[in-house]
Parts: structure tokens; C-alpha cells; sequence
């Protein structure tokens, strides 16, 4: 019987990603950020959802989406999610599979009459990935009470902060959120997300299981030269601030080769005046940099802004670097690992334990209680790109790992 049900469930998860992925705030891509009309639209749809299911569904201050299915009195919350914002011209999974396969598995227990002795609360985060303001996590540090006066202050290339749009959601006034729940009052946090890497594909693994993930710093860089005709000004009298980014660029990737798991990423960059016929007077840039060890990724931070200074000297222009988030490496809870670890293998009959490089909201959710997470293999380890793909099979075994996950929970957790 639970078959047959894991099997509809499994068409209508896939069913509901694809129909996700179309709610977008630009027409031929599936693009979502921070409180965006998509953003709005998405939790529109997945609120729908989540209420057919028979859970209570709102919004928090920062715009969460919080659907929760009540326990027996007095009972702990498990919560369960991910985010549902996206990068520009994003896949349909990275993400909001982390949502919709946990809403998918308490549809499966319901309708084969399991009841669960704890509260879940599912969990659609509003911003995760960075993209309209230079810091991520923003949902998931609303939901916690970690949101920081700091925070606010951040800005989009419009100028416009984070405090503005959050005031503006909020009726022209916006108070820092507390913390949503009391630590004592919590299970756990699991997160199903896409692998984003290769291993489980080079492995023939429709699934494993995460081990830690990885520390994160990001940075605004900026140089700042001097103006002037691209035509009359020579060469030798230039202070050209883009040249000087673009060394800091080369210099940010030969610093982290052949440094093990260290990576470091400039992912955008933005010259000023931004015109033909001009040298650049100022570029700004990003840098990230993550590494699973905290010490060797702040040294690793360390010396890349050491050589942006030292360029910089060298040229004739000015630097300056703004750390915009500095997120520690999250050991993952041994308990929820292995009780994981135990489901996996008994839906593929082998597990295997990877660390991620990526960022995820479960950085944050590990700062108040013990996090899991459950990586799903995606096709050539491709993500943050519209061709992202899991294959339903693999869908399927996610989504019965999660139920026999649930399952075992709660045979373990008091009545």
C-alpha cells in the first residue's frame, strides 16, 4: 500500500517543482529574491499546498513561510526545510526540493494513518542565496532571532537596504525578530537539498549523507582610481580601477589552487563609470571564500585581501574590503547522522558521508539546534544553472528515506 503511495507522491513532488520553477520575476528564467512579487507568488502557492496537507500555514516579519503540523501536547518541533528564493536563471531543485520533499513525505505518513509524537514545522525560507543583497541568510537569521542591526544596513545595487524592504513589508516599521522557537523546544532541523557537486553520480548513489558543511566569508571590494579619456590619458599615468580588480580576480584564484577543499570566488563585478570611452575611476566586486575549517579559511581570507592591498599600492589606487558575512563551518549532529545514515541504507543499501562546500540555512539552524542534512544526487553535479536535474528515481528514493527517517524518529521520541 505505502508503495503505491510513495509512488504518487513522488509524481506530484516533481509535479509541483516544475510548476514552482515557473513563478518568476523574469519571463524565460526562474529567478525568486529577497521579497520579490515572486517571492510573493511562490509562498502563495506552496502555502496552498501545504494547507491541503492539513497544515497551519503563515508568514513571519522577514517573510518565512511556516507550515506546521501540531503534535500531542507539550510535545518538541522537528523542523524541516529549506529556502525558497533562487539564484538568477536558477534550477527548479536547489532549494525548494528541501520544502516540497518534506511536505511530499508528511503527505505520504498521512495517508497511510501514521501520526507522528512530535510537532513538524516545514519551512520555506525567504532568502538563502545572496543574490539581491551582498548577505545570504537572511530568512533563516529572521526566523532565529540572529538578524542584526548589521544586516539591515546592507543594500542592492538600487541603494536600497534591507531595513527599507523589510520596513515596507511590515507597514513602515520593522523590529528585529526574536527567536521563533526556544532551543529546549526543539527536535532538530533536517534539510534535503541537491547535492551540487559530482560525488554521489561518480559513486552510482541516488543519495548520501552530509557530514559537515562548510564555513563561508563574503566581501565587498572596492578599488577606487581616477577617471579619465580613454583616448588622451597614456598608459604609464593611468589608475585604472578595473585593471587593479582584474589582478585582484587572478590573484583570488591563484591563492586558493591547490589548496584542498579552499575555494575563493569573485562572482560579480561593477565598473564605474561603465562606459567605452572611460577608464574606470571604481569597480566594485564580491569575494567568497569557504573552506571547512575555520582557521584555515579566515587565514585563507586573510591573505587574498593582503594581496588586494598590495596591488593596489603597487597601482596607484585605493582599497577597501567590507567583510558582509562571516559564517562558521556546522559540524552536523551525530544522533540525526546516524539515524539518517540508518534510512539511507535501508532504501539503497549503502550510505556514504560527504561534506558541503555549499552554504545552507542549516549554518544558521546549527547556532540553536542539532542540524542533518541529506544530499540528493543531481545529474553531472550541476546546480545554479537552469539545466539542473534530478532524475524522479532518485526523487523517489529521497523521498521514502525521508519517510523511513520520520518514522524512526519517532519510534525513538517519547509518546
Amino acid at each position: 500500500m505505502q508503495r503505491k503511495i510513495l509512488a504518487q507522491a513522488t509524481r506530484t513532488l516533481a509535479k509541483r517543482l516544475a510548476e514552482l520553477a515557473a513563478v518568476t520575476d523574469e519571463p524565460g528564467m526562474t529567478t525568486r529574491t529577497f521579497l520579490s512579487p515572486a517571492m510573493g507568488r511562490a509562498n502563495d502557492l506552496v502555502g496552498r499546498w501545504m494547507a491541503a496537507a492539513n497544515l497551519a500555514v503563515g508568514e513571519d516579519t522577514v517573510g518565512n513561510l511556516v507550515g506546521r503540523l501540531e503534535g500531542p501536547a507539550g510535545a518538541k518541533t522537528l523542523l524541516l526545510g529549506s529556502h525558497l528564493d533562487t539564484v538568477r536563471d536558477a534550477g527548479r531543485f536547489d532549494g525548494p526540493l528541501g520544502v516540497l520533499l518534506p511536505l511530499a513525505a508528511l503527505e505520504v505518513l498521512r495517508a497511510s494513518g501514521t501520526k507522528l509524537p512530535f510537532a513538524v514545522e516545514v519551512l520555506g525560507f525567504s532568502e538563502e542565496e545572496g543574490v539581491r543583497f551582498s548577505s545570504a541568510y537572511i530568512g533563516s537569521k529572521g526566523f532565529t532571532g540572529r538578524l542584526a542591526k548589521s544586516d539591515l544596513h546592507q543594500s542592492d545595487p538600487e541603494g536600497v537596504t534591507v531595513g527599507q524592504v523589510l520596513a515596507r513589508r511590515n507597514g513602515g516599521a520593522f523590529a528585529l525578530p526574536k527567536p521563533a522557537h526556544r532551543s529546549r523546544d526543539l527536535l532538530g532541523y533536517v534539510e534535503v537539498h541537491i547535492e551540487q557537486g559530482p560525488v554521489l553520480e561518480a559513486r552510482g548513489l541516488a543519495a548520501g549523507v552530509v557530514s559537515a558543511i562548510a564555513g563561508q566569508t563574503r566581501a565587498k571590494v572596492v578599488f577606487t582610481g581616477h577617471a579619465g579619456h580613454a583616448g588622451t590619458t597614456p598608459m604609464a599615468l593611468r589608475r585604472d580601477a578595473l585593471a587593479a580588480a582584474a589582478e585582484f580576480v587572478l590573484a583570488a584564484e591563484r591563492l586558493a589552487q591547490g589548496q584542498g577543499p579552499l575555494v575563493a570566488t569573485v562572482g560579480r563585478i561593477a565598473a564605474q563609470p561603465g562606459v567605452a570611452n572611460v577608464i574606470p575611476g571604481r569597480a566594485e566586486l564580491t569575494l567568497d571564500v569557504r573552506y571547512p575549517s575555520d582557521q584555515r579559511r579566515r587565514a585563507a581570507f586573510a591573505r587574498i585581501i593582503a594581496a588586494g592591498r598590495a596591488l593596489a599600492r603597487r597601482r596607484g589606487v585605493r582599497f577597501s574590503a567590507e567583510v558582509t558575512q562571516d559564517n562558521g563551518a556546522a559540524a552536523c549532529s551525530a544522533r540525526f547522522t546516524a539515524l539518517l545514515t540508518r534510512s539511507v541504507r535501508a532504501v539503497q543499501g549503502r550510505s556514504l558521508t560527504l561534506p558541503s562546500g555549499a552554504g545552507h540555512d542549516g549554518v544558521v539552524l546549527s547556532a540553536v539546534t542539532p542540524v542533518a542534512m541529506l544530499f540528493v544526487r543531481c545529474r553531472g553535479g550541476l546546480s545554479h544553472h537552469p539545466d539542473e536535474y534530478v532524475h524522479p528515481r532518485d526523487l523517489g528514493a529521497a523521498l521514502q528515506i525521508m519517510v523511513d527517517f520520520l518514522g524512526r524518529l519517532a519510534a525513538r521520541s517519547p509518546s
